[in-house]
């Protein structure tokens, strides 16, 4: 009779300690809520999406839309920077609850992460020195040098058409590079290039060719696997956001246009 006990304990046991471990993924709205703080993991180099500007502020359009999620949370949003490599580290260290950094939707990533609702959507760029007339299209990088965060897909992108990498901390850094001649291109968002280009339009860069796959054209919120409660919240947030005209704004502020069009 004990040792059937036993062996009734130790095949529940498992079954018992998975529930708790469900129960628990599903904890993190109430936490957070309860708090009163969501905590967001960003870069903070990677203008217009989240930089800082003159005096300290960190800003752009992920910043924005986080503090309208928090705001509709009924929390208060606090962001935690770090280099785009660690970020998702980061997010499984619990360093942070989300990650908002202009961060695609891919099946690689959906098979161990969550993701809310796409809140934006733009296209991978291939941008040169405006004087370079070797590089045309995506097939012209074979052999050639391309600025690019190591982890992102731009990069991976750049190496599947034959580019060798530089690697670089963001953007910035990427243009940079592509400007003083120490790189050839730079496959990075064409959102980017349009603030950019916006806020220097002397520099000598230029874009050759756009993605038309739509394979760089979701962004979500990234959160941990099995977080339902938390994912629909956001969800909510981000419908509501589109919804009563905060998104717009927003939008129009860090692109000069309305980008919510792009969502439908």
């Amino acid at each position: 009779m004990k040792k059937w006990t036993k062996w009734v304990a130790a095949g529940l046991l498992p079954m018992f300690l998975a529930l708790g471990s469900a129960a628990a993924a599903t904890n993190d709205l109430a936490v957070i809520q309860k708090a009163g703080v969501i905590k967001i993991g960003t870069e903070g180099t990677f203008a217009p999406f989240t930089y800082h500007e003159t005096g300290g502020k960190l800003v752009g359009f992920d910043v924005d839309m986080g503090r309208a999620i928090a705001k509709q949370l009924g929390v208060k949003a606090e962001f935690v920077e770090g280099p785009w490599d660690g970020l998702i580290a980061g997010l499984n260290a619990h360093r942070y609850d989300l990650v908002m950094n202009q961060v695609g939707i891919t099946p690689e990533r959906e098979a161990k992460y969550d993701f809310s609702r796409p809140y934006l959507s733009s296209s991978a760029a291939l941008m040169v020195r405006d004087d370079n007339t070797t590089i045309h299209s995506f097939k012209d990088l074979a052999g050639k040098t391309a600025a690019e965060t190591l982890t992102s897909n731009f990069s991976h992108f750049a190496q599947q058409n034959g580019a060798k990498i530089v690697a670089v901390q963001g953007f910035n850094e990427a243009i940079a590079l592509v400007v003083q001649g120490r790189a050839d291109a730079t496959v990075n968002d064409y959102l980017s290039y349009l603030d950019f280009h916006k806020r220097q339009p002397q520099a000598k860069v230029k874009v050759v060719a756009e993605d038309s796959t739509g394979a760089f054209g979701r962004t979500g919120v990234l959160m941990r696997k099995d977080q339902p409660q938390l994912q629909a919240a956001i969800n909510k947030a981000i419908d509501t956001i589109l919804a009563d005209g905060t998104y717009k704004q927003i939008s129009e502020h860090y692109f000069g246009v309305d980008l919510s069009s792009r969502l439908k």
